[in-house]
């Protein structure tokens, strides 16, 4: 039986395909004020490891190639 009765999404997404993070770039990890995203030790990609997340949005703006998606909850745009 699973514990949720609806599926939950974490607001920042890092499009795996897109992230060059296994060359190197730490810029979504470096410019979080909260501290949130990391580095996979397996994967070697972004993700956000804790939902902290305040929407300040520099992950995403500051993302050299594009691969990090802030989702933006409908009652705070």
């Amino acid at each position: 039986m699973p514990l949720a009765n609806t599926s939950t999404t974490v607001p920042v997404l890092v499009d795996e395909g897109k992230c060059i993070a296994d060359k190197g770039c730490t810029v979504c990890v470096d410019v979080c004020p909260l501290d949130v995203l990391r580095i996979s030790e397996l994967t070697n990609k972004a993700y956000m490891k804790f939902d902290e997340c305040w929407y300040c949005m520099p992950c995403e703006a500051d993302c050299p190639t594009g691969a990090v998606t802030v989702n933006i909850p409908y009652l705070l745009k």
